[in-house]
């Protein structure tokens, strides 16, 4: 099968071959990659939070609400790597599994792999083939790894920030980081003790907030996913905010914070993959022969010519 022909004529098989490519770091899915650039363009939405805040069934409920408006709508789940093969848990992917019959959905789980942002470290390259392939909505769940979880701000378009009632969830939201990358603030799981209480201080919280780009104030809405219960206006709030974006100029400006992520992402890789194969230098290191930031540069120095040299097709 030429993939590449048979992507850019929306065959599913080809968009799940390619995004294997990309994830891998394949020279042909780089290639691919390259030809897809700056098609469609899907409303980006992330969606991050403690565990257990209930991401999942929330991203399940906004996909059949979205399919219920006739739009399509792909998923991108980051799920933990397993320490014993590196592949992605799944559980993410499982949640969603009563839409897999649906043409118009269309869910991947990635492996985390490491990466302490949340997200997988393909993640960019994936959605930019996802916008090329003509989805109206991509959803990115992260993998919900507490407060060092803010990249995602600069991959989606619409940070959506999931809290619940839970003891603790509301400090963990007042440190610095997380609260500071939401543009819509959910609590979820709004029907257990202390729902109107941890909305309440959100609010409260969020009046002595840095100001957001162009003067867009953060609302703090209620969910209960597990029923449906407040997914229509979450829709609705983050179409608001994607207008807001439109109308300010400020989604080219998104887009380009995509890219530079996506860059460092790959840097970032390619260091990772020098270290692990130098003992050499990680040796001299030790031995007080090199600085780590000489070892480091010499790393990456040697990484970036192998990719121009076709060793590497990192995405």
């Amino acid at each position: 099968m030429d993939v590449a022909r048979a992507f850019f004529q929306n065959d599913r098989r080809a968009l799940a071959r390619a995004l294997t490519w990309v994830e891998s770091g394949l020279p042909q899915g780089e290639e691919l990659l390259k030809a897809a650039r700056g098609r469609g363009r899907a409303r980006v939405v992330g969606l991050t939070g403690s565990p257990g805040s209930g991401k999942s069934t929330l991203a399940d409920r906004l996909i059949g609400a979205v399919r219920e408006r006739g739009e399509t709508v792909a998923v991108l789940a980051v799920d933990p790597s397993s320490p014993f093969t590196g592949g992605a848990i799944l559980g993410d992917r499982i949640r969603m599994m009563r839409h897999h019959k649906d043409e118009g959905v269309f869910i991947r789980s990635m492996a985390s792999r490491g990466s302490l942002g949340g997200l997988a470290g393909a993640t960019v390259a994936a959605l930019a083939l996802l916008e090329a392939f003509g989805f109206d909505w991509i959803f990115v769940e992260t993998v919900g790894v507490g407060q060092s979880e803010v990249d995602i701000a600069r991959v989606a378009d619409t940070t959506v920030l999931v809290l619940t009632p839970a003891a603790g969830d509301a400090v963990q939201a007042f440190k610095a980081g997380v609260m500071e990358i939401a543009d819509l603030i959910v609590v979820n799981k709004f029907d257990l003790p202390g729902g109107d209480r941890i909305v309440q201080e959100l609010r409260a919280t969020l009046e002595f907030a840095p100001p957001r780009p162009a003067g867009w104030q953060v609302p703090v809405l209620t969910t209960v996913a597990q029923t449906g219960e407040g997914t229509e206006e979450l829709l609705k709030a983050i179409e608001a905010h994607h207008r807001h974006l439109e109308e300010h100029g400020l989604l080219e400006p998104h887009r380009l914070e995509r890219a530079r992520f996506e860059i460092a992402s790959v840097i970032q890789q390619l260091g990772q993959e020098g270290v692990q194969q130098s003992q050499e230098v990680v040796e001299q290191v030790a031995d007080g022969e090199l600085s780590p930031r000489q070892a480091a540069a010499r790393l990456v120095a040697r990484a970036l010519d192998l990719a121009e040299q076709g060793g590497e097709g990192g995405a």
